[in-house]
């Protein structure tokens, strides 16, 4: 029962990443019908924001220290950064420790600016051509992405720390009445996903309760109407594609203490997000989250000894075996609308 529930708390985690990566890609093909393959990268250039906070934070100066000497008896030589010699040792070692959740401030603005540009610059371009040519275009926009990033960052993954009061792990079958140490769970993951939940909340309230958002699912069932109306939708799906932008940077900020940043993990993360659309259904945002934690968990499931000894490889095969059979089975996805997908 202990593994069953460790895993269980894995396919959380992985869930989690999952279904805010496929409720981006989902809005941007519901509001502006585009297969987005640069949203991935997106994702990656989210987990990079938090690599560059930490960079700048820990920018330094070196001084002399004349109460120290090196091994010559020169005066030693320190480095300090400088948000300690503004704000003072305490605050300043404070801001570093909080890089990562100080990134979501810096990565908000970036993401939607970047998202804009996308859709006025490039994606509007390919609105009504067809979804082969959009996959092209925006493939061959992710790989610009990536070697950019590649460039400016290297090509090795970048540690990046949580803070250092969510480092380390905890243990959470103590508090179900488990034995002391049974499932011991990091901190940081159990933070992910509540911060999953908290921005997947955020955006269902967002298009169900704001005028807005009211506007915006009108368009998504009927646009040529809502124009009709004298509302100009195409500027609400343009605000519409930096939000998903944003849903996808911040979850690559959030995700960068469990996996190191590195030029090539937006793809990683593309092509399984894509399936979680397709199992959820094309246009149906409830389907992508729920298909997004279901396939998660399958996921981690499926990596147990138990069951790879079994079936070896399993693991890295499940997902695209339960994306066949939805689609052979029902084409639309779990909760995706009739006729989409469907002849």
């Amino acid at each position: 029962m202990d593994q069953i529930i460790l895993q269980f708390l894995n396919g959380l985690d992985k869930g989690s990443a999952y279904a805010l990566i496929a409720l981006g890609l989902t809005l941007i093909f519901g509001t502006l019908g585009v297969v987005n393959f640069a949203h991935g990268a997106l994702f990656m250039i989210g987990a990079f924001c938090a690599v560059t906070v930490q960079r700048i934070l820990t920018l330094s100066t070196v001084v002399e220290d004349p109460t120290k000497t090196d091994f010559l008896g020169n005066p030693a030589k320190i480095s300090t950064p400088y948000v300690e010699s503004w704000f003072g040792p305490e605050m300043g070692a404070a801001l570093i420790d909080w890089s990562v959740p100080l990134a979501i401030l810096f990565a908000i603005p970036i993401m939607i600016a970047i998202g804009f540009i996308m859709e006025r610059g490039l994606i509007k371009h390919f609105y009504k051509r067809p979804h082969a040519d959009q996959i092209l275009v925006t493939f061959g926009l992710a790989i610009v992405l990536q070697e950019v990033i590649k460039a400016f960052y290297g090509a090795n993954p970048i540690p990046t720390g949580a803070p250092e009061v969510f480092r380390g792990s905890f243990d959470f079958g103590v508090l179900i009445g488990f034995d002391p140490n049974a499932i011991i769970y990091p901190y940081w993951r159990m933070v992910y996903f509540a911060f999953a939940a908290v921005i997947i909340g955020a955006v269902f309230a967002f298009l169900q309760f704001t005028t807005f958002g009211m506007v915006v699912r009108a368009g998504m069932a009927d646009r040529e109407t809502v124009g009709l109306l004298g509302i100009n939708i195409d500027r609400r799906f343009t605000i519409m594609f930096g939000i998903a932008a944003a849903v996808a940077g911040l979850a690559g900020v959030m995700y960068a203490p469990i996996n190191s940043p590195n030029y090539h993990m937006g793809m990683d993360f593309l092509v399984l997000s894509f399936v979680v659309v397709v199992v959820g259904g094309m246009g149906s945002l409830p389907g992508a989250v729920l298909a997004g934690f279901l396939l998660g968990i399958l996921e981690a499931f499926a990596s147990m000894n138990e069951i790879k000894a079994i079936f070896p490889g399993i693991d890295q095969i499940i997902i695209y075996v339960v994306a066949i059979i939805i689609i052979l089975t029902r084409p639309r996805g779990l909760m995706g609308r009739k006729g989409v997908m469907e002849e």
